[in-house]
């Protein structure tokens, strides 16, 4: 595995916020969770919405489309069905924002 970049330390999200990235042919979701920020794929585990287009709420990243809750640490939901996600190592070097991939 390598890192790759994916945007620059000026384009990630204000604090408690999330913000979406295209990757390739995905989309990654950089949360900044009280200042520290998680990479994660931006698919939602409960009904595939989009992770990135959420609020940060309690410390989850919230699902806007049924309010499914992503700890931005553990990636465990909050809901009935209650899976682990995967969240992609991430580092900043010289101001580019580095995921490995």
């Amino acid at each position: 595995m390598s890192f790759i970049k994916l945007t620059t330390q000026a384009d990630l999200p204000a604090a408690d916020e999330a913000k979406e990235f295209p990757c390739g042919d995905k989309t990654i979701c950089i949360a900044n969770v009280n200042g520290a920020y998680s990479a994660m794929d931006n698919v939602c585990l409960h009904r595939g919405g989009p992770i990135g287009q959420g609020m940060i709420e309690n410390g989850k990243v919230v699902c806007r489309g049924h309010g499914w809750g992503v700890g931005s640490e553990d990636r465990r939901g909050r809901a009935q069905c209650e899976r682990e996600g995967r969240r992609d190592p991430m580092k900043i070097e010289n101001g580019d924002v580095l995921i490995e991939m």
